[in-house]
């Protein structure tokens, strides 16, 4: 049964590879294109933690498949729990065949230490289990994270075009110009402000 729930979630996560907790807006609706060029706001803090793995030799099947199992199922944990400090991912492929990498985006770097570290976590008993058949495998698949705490104010996310993603869909977006003194700022223009508003659909009320 187990097996069976991971592999559903497994597949859930290829299907919709990226998620954010920075509203309760549709699929449809968090996919649209904002014309325009747009900043994120800047004023939380965040932590940026990348996961990766990467397939080394296909044939151990049991040595890397046990790892891309596990982690749909903690992806899906930390979705349900609003208190984690989990804001959201993307989940991305490559460069090569057999590589894939989440961006996952937090609240804090404590929040992430403190769900890598609880026994009644999905992460701990993974992790405990990745060890024990590690040396068995023989560098089947190989395994990485980076993690970035950045304050408020330090970041720096700039939109053309693109729908919300990344700090833009979490913490939300200004219409930005150049700046006088280079880089970007934002604007409360019209021809920038009003197209926030002019590309959403009509309202159904």
């Amino acid at each position: 049964m187990a097996m069976g729930s991971d592999f559903t979630h497994g597949l859930r996560l290829v299907t919709a590879p990226e998620w954010n907790r920075g509203g309760a807006e549709s699929r449809a609706e968090r996919r649209r294109v904002r014309r325009g060029r747009f900043m994120a706001a800047n004023g939380e803090p965040v932590a940026v933690f990348l996961i990766g793995a990467r397939v080394n030799r296909w044939r151990s099947v049991r040595g890397w498949l046990p790892l891309f199992m596990a982690m749909p199922g903690m992806i899906k944990e930390l979705r349900a729990d609003p208190e984690s400090g989990f804001l959201g991912y993307r989940m991305l492929l490559g460069p090569s065949f057999g590589e894939v990498t989440i961006v996952q985006y937090w609240r804090k770097a404590g929040d992430i230490r403190a769900y890598a570290a609880a026994s009644a976590r999905r992460h701990r008993p993974a992790q405990s289990a990745y060890w024990r058949r590690y040396f068995a495998s023989n560098g089947a698949v190989g395994i990485w994270h980076e993690m970035y705490s950045v304050r408020p104010g330090a970041y720096h996310a700039l939109y053309g075009d693109m729908p919300p993603m990344g700090v833009g869909a979490l913490f939300g977006l200004e219409p930005a110009v150049p700046g006088e003194k280079g880089g970007y700022q934002p604007s409360t223009e019209p021809i920038f402000a009003a197209q926030v508003t002019e590309d959403r659909p009509p309202s159904k009320e």
